[in-house]
């Protein structure tokens, strides 16, 4: 049962976040960034958050730029969610995306190799 609270708890966390990155004033905050998971811990203490990016090469500074304003967005959900505690945020960057694609990359070729023999 504490799962699903912890569920929902990450869903409206991720909700809330997305929400409230295009109101970063960071400029290392910039291009095309998502939150692919967040994961908060059973306590509510700290909350894990997985970031992609777009451009890869922007993925470190990006991390950074959320990093620094960590206590801007941790107050703002802190003011937009009704919990006991407002988890600590900690920002980590993502490659989930970027190995999807080269997943497929190499399902595709493996298969054009079925099809040459």
């Amino acid at each position: 049962m504490a799962t699903n609270r912890i569920n929902r708890i990450n869903e409206d966390i991720q909700r809330e976040l997305a929400s409230l990155l295009r109101t970063v004033k960071d400029p290392r905050v910039h291009g095309l960034v998502s939150l692919t998971r967040v994961d908060t811990t059973t306590d509510l203490r700290y909350c894990r958050v997985y970031v992609s990016v777009l451009d890869q090469s922007d993925v470190g500074e990006v991390v950074k730029g959320l990093k620094s304003a960590a206590g801007y967005l941790r107050r703002e959900l802190g003011r937009a969610l009704t919990l006991r505690y407002t988890p600590e945020l900690q920002f980590l960057a993502d490659n989930s995306i970027e190995r999807g694609v080269r997943m497929v990359s190499r399902i595709d070729q493996v298969l054009e190799e079925d099809e040459q023999r």
